[in-house]
């Protein structure tokens, strides 16, 4: 069975006020229908419209810009402006609590200028290390999620080096975890390296750019090209899954310049929109996919609703969670693909072992979307943040659980804690702090034996059209020709950083082509 084709952006096919205001022209139409129908004879009552009336998107401006944001063949340039006082101000906040508030920027992006867009902070264990004004962002609470932590006194060992085959995670290779047990990689007094979020629409209602109200920069961890993360990108938009639209461009902040950073469309209402009919929702950091009861209040911290606001609330995603808690392993097995896509699911999940990607749904950084098909009722699980893909043991095994830094100790995926042998998964709740690892639905899907063959079919066919046919290979030499086209570009890091990864690349075709589940 041949992967799925992958299909490509249709941002710019429609209009874009027809594009974004879709949902309001056919309500309406709708609500004329209504009265014309039900005004002959009858008595008139208020009808109740759909509330997406009111919660459709309003697009008043979107600026189409002079390049096309994510042309990997074209140089990119991007450069904030703002002032000194607010950003203080920002800091302040986030370093007393982990609060991440927006400050106000003028932005150029490749000639044409937005002013007034919405900066902020992005990323939870990547700013962990955060130091200002010789503080690290830890110290007084700021930048850790609960549960995040690492254990008391933990560290990278002096000498450490990663599995064979295998390279450090971004951030340990050069001082210690995320969490700051060695020498930190980013500095607040250089907010040209640091993670950023830009937000078109914080400060101007209603305006996009090219479509995007949000795009993510990634970070600059100790000079990384992050090349890596771009791979890992690509493969799973050749997987035919749900992906994100990236490039590489220069980046300036207040007149203080990087090498080129990973511009990403971040997740949002227009991502929602091409995705199809349905309701995206962002897992946070600081959650868990535990049920807590039907006061959706209660899951705040768990998952964040990113369109249809009014329209649609989270009771679909706490449907799934209760569910997955309470089904009996029978009920599991027949009633997972009436709630799931399994296909897609086992794909994700395969990709992420074969990519080498311990921080996905189940990592501690919770890093996924669920997406909520409204015509099929069913959710598929998106990928985000791939930043440790193709960092972790290069030979673990199809079925290996991975961890930070390898495998975790060669236990089979579904049973990386004791407790889940009993049918009711564990609350993955962690009062006594501790990096958490495990999701129930990951879990029950991995150790059910009614999935076993479906994930293996896609673990095969994702190892042989996407690493042994070549095909990873083809893709990075086209990632650093992107990289390279832009202004600052570090041809000498980007060179070691591709000759790392193609070792990777090497190094888990040749340990996979053995595997049980690759060989059948």
């Amino acid at each position: 069975m041949p992967l799925p084709p992958h299909r490509p952006k249709f941002r710019h096919r429609l209009p874009v006020r027809l594009r974004h205001h879709w949902r309001l022209v056919a309500a309406s139409g709708a609500f004329v229908l209504v009265l014309g129908v039900g005004l002959g004879t009858e008595t008139i009552r208020p009808y109740a419209t759909t509330a997406e009336i009111a919660a459709a998107e309003t697009v008043t401006q979107d600026i189409a810009g002079l390049e096309d944001v994510f042309d990997r063949s074209a140089a990119h340039d991007v450069t904030l402006t703002f002032k000194d006082a607010a950003y203080e101000d920002m800091l302040e906040e986030y370093f007393e609590d982990g609060g991440k508030k927006y400050v106000e920027a003028d932005l150029v992006i490749d000639g044409t200028a937005v002013p007034s867009v919405g900066v902020r902070l992005k990323g939870n264990s990547t700013l962990m290390g955060l130091t200002w004004k010789g503080e690290t962002s830890g110290a007084r609470g700021g930048g850790r999620p609960a549960g995040m932590e690492p254990p008391g006194g933990t560290a990278v060992p002096e000498g450490a080096a990663p599995p064979e085959g295998g390279r450090m995670p971004e951030g340990l290779a050069e001082g210690g975890p995320p969490g700051g047990g060695g020498r930190q990689q980013l500095k607040a007094e250089e907010p040209e390296d640091l993670p950023w979020l830009i937000s078109f629409d914080e400060f101007v209602d209603g305006r996009r750019y090219q479509g995007l109200s949000q795009l993510a920069v990634r970070p600059s961890l100790n000079g990384s090209t992050l090349l890596n993360e771009a791979l890992a990108l690509t493969l799973t938009g050749e997987a035919g899954e749900p992906t994100q639209e990236y490039a590489y461009g220069s980046f300036t902040v207040n007149g203080r310049s990087s090498a080129p950073r990973l511009l990403i469309g971040h997740p949002d209402e227009a991502y929602a929109e091409e995705l199809g009919d349905g309701v995206l929702y962002k897992s946070l950091a600081s959650g868990s996919f535990t049920y807590k009861g039907e006061d959706q209040t209660d899951y705040a911290d768990d998952f964040k609703q990113i369109n249809r606001k009014g329209a649609r609330d989270l009771q679909p995603v706490i449907d799934l969670i209760r569910w997955t808690e309470d089904s009996s392993d029978e009920e599991f097995a027949q009633g997972l693909a009436d709630r799931l896509d399994t296909e897609s699911f086992a794909r994700y999940l395969a990709l992420q072992n074969l990519m080498t990607n311990f921080d996905d749904m189940s990592g501690p950084g919770r890093n996924y979307y669920l997406w909520y098909d409204l015509t099929a009722k069913k959710f598929k699980v998106v990928s985000w943040d791939l930043n440790y893909a193709f960092n972790g043991d290069a030979e673990a095994g199809a079925t290996d659980s991975l961890a930070m830094g390898g495998r975790n100790g060669g236990r089979p995926q579904g049973q990386a804690r004791q407790d889940t042998q009993d049918r009711r998964p564990a609350r993955q709740d962690h009062p006594g702090g501790g990096m958490r690892m495990g999701h129930a639905l990951k879990d029950r899907f991995l150790k059910s034996a009614a999935f076993k063959d479906v994930y293996a079919e896609q673990y095969r066919l994702l190892y042989r059209d996407l690493l042994a046919d070549g095909t990873a290979a083809s893709v990075l030499d086209g990632i650093i020709e992107s990289y390279r086209l832009n202004e600052g570009a570090d041809t000498d890091r980007a060179a070691s950083d591709a000759a790392a990864l193609r070792t990777t690349l090497r190094a888990r075709i040749e340990s996979l082509s053995t595997d049980e589940t690759v060989t059948g």
